[in-house]
């Protein structure tokens, strides 16, 4: 029987009920053309209904890609992912408690298609202890609609003595995933992928649970031309090839073709370093540079924490480290926007589920991460906020386990006017927004947990840095012209405490020349 068929095929094999799990990161390996199929069958005919989909990380574009083509009332039932901040379709949906939605840290979904694979219990780790993924907390449930179920995905157990989470398995019926060529025997070459996501976990879960495995590709070629190293889903798991659009089937969503300096197959010359402007996001990229040393393997989250990359860059010292992003991506330059997951010039390319299990085990020296909300006892709040369920992304596996954490970001929430010149910071017009707030609405970083395994944590602003202790955090520096009261204190809604040897932040920070850093 031949493997091949259209995506209107495709997308007739998923019925009522069933667990759809959906591959790619953000805008890479996404499946769009078997999405798009979906949607259409849907909106033509009503049918399937009630499916949960299951994906590791975000996949969308903030607007109408990749998840978003799902999120119609009725199609969904229950949502299980990491992340859906660039999927304001199923953010709608779980916000108005249509669908019951869950939200697990990302390396545990990704780990997850291994224990479905391998027919175990689930993951057992301690990612996620007194974070919301708690079952103390919230148990992962991201909504009213989840909580009403009354079904735990999480329960805690104690291991040997020490407390440990298992996220539980359950089985998928179908899932859709993307490859860059397909032979007629079903197997797959990512060849052109900029990022491995969850292709090979994904189809072994589905194959070893029953299910049906369908792929999308750029190409279908004929059997025994794919090389042996290129073949990364052997086709005995794959039931089904759709070869897609040419604009479905692009590398990623930052642009409309294909360029292999992302993909590892070539390198390009590496452009001169572009110098940032001195604003309060360049501020918080300084000062967290400080804490770089060489021979790290160093994270940095999207927004602010990433201009800690273009200093590094800056100074001379990028060389000297090497960048990691939770897609599998070792080295290079990191793309921006949509393209996050992917990088230019990258050294190595692992799977999804692969790099987790080095974050997991403290392979991370240090990680910048942003904050929307932080509290007296340092937790942070980076999931839901503001009406919007967002969803931890690997934050949860990141920020737990890196050796040393920087959550970098402005002080304040909203439209400020600075004057950075001379060594100082002049803040002429501050924003009304508090970030330093008495209660988080959601812990996706434990202050409790970090403080028990005496993990070092900073949380980096443009007028001041504060330290993390078993008391609370304590506010250690302040930027060279900001009023401490006024400026500070009255901008919170608690009083920190406050280090003997309260410093100035260094005066190189804030003038507009390179700052000399050099391991």
């Amino acid at each position: 029987m031949s493997k091949v068929i259209t995506t209107r095929q495709a997308a007739e094999l998923v019925r009522d009920g069933m667990t759809l799990a959906v591959g790619g990161f953000v805008g890479f390996g996404v499946p769009e053309e078997l999405l798009i199929g979906l949607r259409r069958r849907y909106l033509e005919t009503g049918a399937p209904k009630n499916l949960t989909l299951f994906h590791t990380a975000g996949v969308g574009d903030g607007k109408e890609r990749g998840g978003n083509h799902l999120g119609l009332e009725g199609l969904l039932s229950t949502i299980y992912c990491a992340h859906i901040g660039l999927e304001p379709a199923l953010n709608k949906l779980t916000v108005s408690d249509a669908v019951a939605t869950y939200m697990v840290p990302q390396g545990v979904t990704a780990h997850l298609l291994r224990a479905i694979a391998g027919k175990k219990v689930g993951v057992l780790t301690h990612v996620g202890l007194k974070t919301f993924a708690d079952p103390r907390i919230e148990g992962c449930k991201a909504n009213n609609a989840a909580r009403a179920r009354k079904e735990e995905v999480v329960e805690l157990l104690s291991v040997g003595g020490k407390e440990q989470l298992l996220y539980k398995s359950f089985p998928l019926d179908i899932c859709f995933i993307k490859a860059s060529f397909g032979d007629l025997d079903g197997n797959l070459s990512l060849i052109k992928e900029g990022a491995y996501s969850d292709q090979l976990e994904m189809a072994a879960a589905v194959h070893n649970s029953g299910g049906i495995v369908i792929a999308q590709v750029e190409k279908i070629v004929e059997r025994n031309t794919l090389r042996a190293q290129e073949v990364k889903v052997h086709g005995f798991m794959v039931d089904y090839i759709v070869q897609g659009e040419p604009e479905n089937n692009v590398q990623c969503w930052l642009w409309p073709g294909y360029r292999p300096e992302c993909s590892g197959e070539v390198r390009v010359p590496a452009s001169a370093v572009a110098v940032e402007p001195l604003t309060p996001r360049k501020v918080c990229g300084r000062r967290a540079a400080f804490e770089l040393g060489p021979n790290m393997l160093v994270n940095l989250g999207i927004g602010i924490p990433d201009s800690v990359a273009s200093v590094a860059g800056e100074e001379g010292i990028a060389g000297s480290l090497t960048l990691s992003i939770e897609s599998g991506i070792l080295g290079g330059v990191p793309l921006p926007g949509v393209g996050i997951g992917g990088s230019t010039n990258p050294v190595a390319i692992y799977k999804h589920p692969d790099i987790f299990d080095i974050y997991d085990g403290g392979g991370i020296d240090l990680s910048c991460l942003g904050a929307a909300q932080i509290d007296f006892k340092g937790n942070v709040n980076v999931s839901k906020f503001a009406g919007r369920v967002v969803g931890p992304g690997g934050f949860v596996n990141i920020s737990q386990n890196a050796k040393k954490v920087c959550f970098c970001g402005t002080f304040t929430a909203g439209k400020a006017e600075y004057a950075i010149k001379d060594g100082r910071l002049d803040i002429l017009k501050d924003a009304d927004g508090i970030k330093f707030v008495r209660t988080v609405e959601q812990i996706t970083f434990s202050g409790e947990y970090a403080a028990e395994t005496n993990q070092p944590i900073l949380y980096i602003t443009e007028r001041a840095v504060f330290r993390l202790t078993a008391k609370g955090i304590m506010l250690v520096e302040i930027a060279p012209g900001v009023d401490l009261e006024k400026q500070i204190l009255a901008k919170m809604e608690y009083k920190p405490l406050i280090a003997d040897d309260l410093k100035l932040m260094d005066a190189r920070i804030f003038r507009d020349a390179p700052m000399g850093l050099a391991f």
